[in-house]
């Protein structure tokens, strides 16, 4: 099956983003994580084309999207967000975001009250601090930041991206090497100093998203080795109408490695949320 498809650039003060706008219905945007760019979401753009608008587009700096000349600031990922839509005419919008893209969606959800409709935190709880999440969250990072780092290493000494990881790399080698592909894309900057102003700005509480007054579905990832698959359930009972659905066999990216679970899941919260119609 076919769906009309286009493709454009947006010219912002300091950089150009390039964006995908794939089938019909609904706006459903998609924001792709540290090791991707628009192209991360085929599997999610072919399923949900023929009831939604699917947006996909690179964050500064991630391909084909160019980097300002003094270095990629996540602080510009929402305003960018804000132009993009406002460019392509819409206002209300359903964000789904993966580990970086998190930054982007809950900061525009916040500065942008209403205009989100469902809100989807995949593998990551953006800019809000896993830190000041409710009990036993703050006392279990320390003990899982050391296991994961240790983790993340080994995985890196048998060539393996941390944010594929291992399953993937086992159970699906064509996918694995698909996404190192889609990961070298990206060329001409340090996306090391880019992880580092992301976890700087991990500070919000988990309170703070409240006022975006959205559903939010925190999808976790049993075997992720990345962001803590543990947080969003220490957030939850701060965010009125949140809650958190887990992937369990799966590493930091299941939207790539387990597909049709992930592409489930989201479906029937948007669904459940008045977003889309039932196929």
């Amino acid at each position: 099956m076919s769906f009309p498809h286009r493709a454009g650039t947006l010219a912002r003060p300091d950089c150009t983003l390039a964006y995908e706008v794939t089938g019909q219905g609904p706006p459903l945007v998609f924001a792709h994580g540290l090791g991707g760019c628009l192209m991360s979401w085929w599997q999610q753009v072919a399923h949900f084309a023929a009831n939604y608008t699917c947006i996909a587009f690179s964050h500064r700096g991630f391909y084909p999207s160019t980097a300002p000349e003094m270095g990629v600031d996540p602080a510009e990922y929402a305003p960018d967000l804000a132009a993009l839509l406002d460019h392509l005419g819409h206002h209300e919008v359903a964000l789904v975001c993966q580990s970086m893209g998190g930054w982007t969606g809950v900061e525009f959800a916040i500065a942008h009250p209403g205009r989100v409709k469902a809100l989807v935190l995949a593998a990551t709880t953006g800019s809000l601090d896993p830190r000041q999440a409710a009990s036993p969250v703050p006392e279990q990072l320390a003990p899982w930041q050391a296991a994961s780092a240790a983790a993340r290493a080994e995985m890196l000494a048998r060539h393996i991206l941390p944010a594929s990881g291992p399953r993937m790399a086992a159970e699906s080698p064509a996918l694995a090497h698909l996404y190192r592909q889609i990961n070298g894309l990206t060329q001409g900057w340090d996306r090391e100093a880019l992880r580092a102003r992301l976890g700087a700005a991990r500070t919000r509480p988990p309170a703070d998203l409240a006022a975006a007054r959205c559903p939010v579905l925190f999808l976790a990832n049993g075997e992720d080795q990345v962001l803590p698959p543990f947080a969003p359930a220490g957030m939850v009972g701060a965010i009125p109408g949140a809650r958190v659905a887990m992937i369990p066999a799966a590493g930091h990216s299941a939207y790539f490695e387990k597909p049709a679970a992930f592409n489930a899941l989201v479906e029937a919260f948007m669904l459940e949320n008045g977003w889309g119609a039932a196929r």
